[in-house]
């Protein structure tokens, strides 16, 4: 069904392309075709991108194809906005076509009378209004989107943005105030990342002094044969207490699954939390770390077990839980968390779909208190897709915690 829906959205898409870009812009003949079939191919680039890239298929179509995926957004958005003004232009051309048609009809000659010399034909014009008004639209749409996408270029591939954040916790013991967390997500190490990509990553968090590094969940978009090199600096990750792992949705959409990502992080030093606790003790008080699988893995038998993590707790004890999803605090609401770490929604990573994003997750990125359990979101430190962040920097978070 969702296929179904991606392909329907892409098609419609390209569609209104072929009005705005094409037809509006060209008269009928070989330009069009060409045009045409050029769009044509742009449509089949899209599906085979994310058709080859998911299959881990036809890895050299991911620059071209995630590229023109954002293009063709930016395009229909800034078409979109033009849409208002080029009705308005419209209608001011139509009545000044219709006056020019009125002021040239033919003066009635009295019998008698000689009828005036005929009037040399005018030439007609290189271009018609409406014509120029279609090239006019697309060229600034044009410009615009490619202008946006530039520079979400530049922050997408540029270094994440280090956020501080202070969280307050009621009940924490007084002696983990400035307990420190490195907090990290979404790194989607994949066909359009490098290793320099892992090592800037790795450098800035070890240049935070962390006491526990939270990594929570799309660490990668493919299997360890394909990627696993990629991964290798995260053994240079450095903290007091370690570095902490959870799954996201797109461990559960590798060819292998999550498993052999676990088994590879834990060869690597970072230690996966699946639906399940540790004790972080600093200065004399224990923190509750938990982490819970995400919700994808419920398909395959992998998903959550709020009870498994949080069950049986020393009471009286703060808990900081790890899940990927800002929705799963619905769940772990009634469980006492008193703070959670998601990520998931790369604050949007291309506006406006940040507004797409806040119809399916409580948070879409900072903090905020959602059910009684505070949530802090992060933007996350890589990209998915197209790489492009536009309105939501990438980003890594040093999270302080404070009674």
């Amino acid at each position: 069904m969702i296929v179904l829906v991606f392909v329907a959205l892409v098609l419609a898409a390209h569609l209104y392309l072929w009005h705005r870009t094409v037809r509006s812009t060209t008269r009928p003949g070989r330009a069009r075709k060409a045009l045409t079939w050029g769009l044509v191919g742009l449509v089949l680039l899209v599906v085979a991108t994310f058709v080859g890239t998911r299959l881990e298929l036809g890895r050299w179509l991911a620059w071209p194809g995630y590229l023109w995926v954002a293009l063709m957004f930016y395009l229909v958005v800034f078409l979109i906005v033009l849409e208002v003004p080029r009705v308005v232009a419209s209608v001011l051309i139509r009545g000044s076509e219709r006056r020019s048609a009125a002021a040239k009809e033919p003066v009635p000659v009295m019998a008698g009378a000689s009828a005036p010399p005929a009037a040399e034909p005018a030439a007609a014009p290189p271009m018609s209004r409406r014509l120029f008004l279609g090239r006019t639209t697309a060229a600034v749409a044009g410009v615009s989107a490619l202008g946006t996408v530039g520079y979400g270029m530049t922050s997408a591939l540029g270094d994440p943005v280090l956020t501080p954040v202070r969280v307050r916790l009621p009940k924490l013991d007084p002696r983990l105030n400035g307990l420190r967390f490195a907090v990290v997500s979404d790194i989607h190490l994949g066909p359009l990342t490098g290793i320099g990509h892992t090592e800037r990553i790795v450098r800035m968090i070890n240049g935070l002094r962390a006491d526990v590094v939270a990594i929570v969940g799309d660490l990668v978009d493919g299997s360890v044969a394909e990627l696993g090199a990629l991964a290798k600096p995260l053994k240079s990750l450095e903290s007091r207490y370690g570095a902490y792992f959870v799954t996201g949705n797109h461990e559960y959409y590798t060819a292998n699954g999550p498993q052999e990502w676990i088994e590879e992080l834990d060869q690597l030093g970072v230690r996966s939390l699946r639906n399940e606790r540790v004790e972080i003790t600093h200065q004399g008080a224990v923190l509750d770390l938990a982490g819970v699988n995400d919700l994808n893995g419920e398909a395959t038998g992998d998903g959550p077990d709020f009870g498994k993590a949080l069950g049986g707790r020393t009471p009286g004890r703060s808990t900081v839980l790890l899940a990927h999803q800002p929705l799963q605090v619905e769940q772990a609401a009634g469980y006492g968390v008193d703070l959670q770490l998601s990520g998931h929604t790369h604050g949007g990573q291309i506006a406006p779909f940040n507004l797409v994003v806040g119809l399916q997750q409580p948070v879409v990125s900072g903090l905020a208190t959602v059910d009684g359990v505070q949530v802090y979101v992060t933007r996350g430190a890589g990209f998915w897709g197209p790489p492009v962040r536009v309105g939501a920097p990438p980003e890594i978070t040093m999270l302080e915690l404070r009674s």
